[in-house]
């Protein structure tokens, strides 16, 4: 069961090189304390466009059964599978995606702050991880459909 206080971030492009990289969309989520609902937010990049687009908040209720349960399986994926080393050094998923969580309990981010260069991570992710990671986007992206 994830913590009553936390937030996570999940940013579609990550994968930079000599220039940093520049993300299609940032949805992040946060659960405040005695706050009956999730707070989103989400901002998106069109296609030709340079900057991100923010959209208006979102709210989506902690009440229903199914959120809760996704929210529990997605910091459950999380403890669970391993970060690059160094931070920023490769995508180890290839999926140009990073998720950024942060309660009392966990603290966790792929990607690195300025998103994933072209060097080499020590550690790997297996083919189950790359999996549990694939899950852990279904989940934030369902989350963030479901808000309104």
């Amino acid at each position: 069961m994830p913590p009553s206080e936390y937030s996570f971030r999940l940013q579609h492009g990550i994968a930079g090189g000599f220039a940093p990289p520049t993300p299609a969309a940032i949805f992040t989520v946060t659960a405040a304390l005695n706050q009956p609902h999730l707070s989103i937010s989400s901002a998106t990049r069109q296609d030709g466009t340079a900057g991100l687009q923010d959209a208006l908040p979102k709210s989506l209720s902690t009440a229903e059964s199914d959120t809760t349960a996704l929210v529990d399986e997605l910091h459950g994926i999380l403890k669970a599978i391993p970060v690059e080393s160094p931070p920023g050094s490769e995508d180890i998923y290839g999926l140009d995606t990073s998720i950024a969580w942060g309660s009392d309990d966990l603290q966790w981010c792929n990607g690195g702050p300025q998103g994933c260069g072209s060097g080499y991570s020590e550690v790997k992710a297996t083919d189950g991880d790359k999996a549990k990671f694939k899950r852990a986007v279904a989940i934030v992206n369902e989350l963030v459909q479901r808000a309104k």
